[in-house]
């Protein structure tokens, strides 16, 4: 990280119709692309993930247009452009002939660790 402060990033994902569309036998494809792209986050420079969570038991089917998400990414950043550069690689993690954004998308909500006085 910087000598600044990171920008605290919650990187929320939302599982899109396209992936309830594929055939069986090739979920697994997409499963592990999202694999690599969350190991690629957790090993960028300028990237400290905290923790991530998937809520896949208590939400089945399809996602809404927000609220709530399938899963999230809670990381420190050390600016916009590496928020910016995490929610590109959902444009350029390959699944097969096509990209991950076919089938999840993202949106990060940036701010900073909240801290209250005592």
């Amino acid at each position: 990280m910087s000598e600044n402060k990171p920008i605290r990033a919650l990187f929320c994902g939302a599982v899109l119709q396209g992936f309830f569309d594929l055939p069986s036998s090739e979920i697994m494809t997409v499963l592990k692309a999202t694999g690599q792209m969350i190991r690629t986050v957790r090993e960028m420079d300028g990237v400290e993930v905290i923790g991530t969570m998937d809520d896949d038991e208590t939400m089945v089917g399809t996602s809404p247009n927000g609220w709530p998400w399938t899963f999230y990414i809670l990381a420190d950043v050390a600016d916009r452009d590496k928020a910016t550069e995490v929610c590109g690689l959902f444009r350029t993690t390959e699944v097969g002939d096509y990209r991950l954004w076919k089938y999840m998308r993202v949106e990060a909500r940036l701010g900073r660790e909240l801290v209250m006085p005592e």
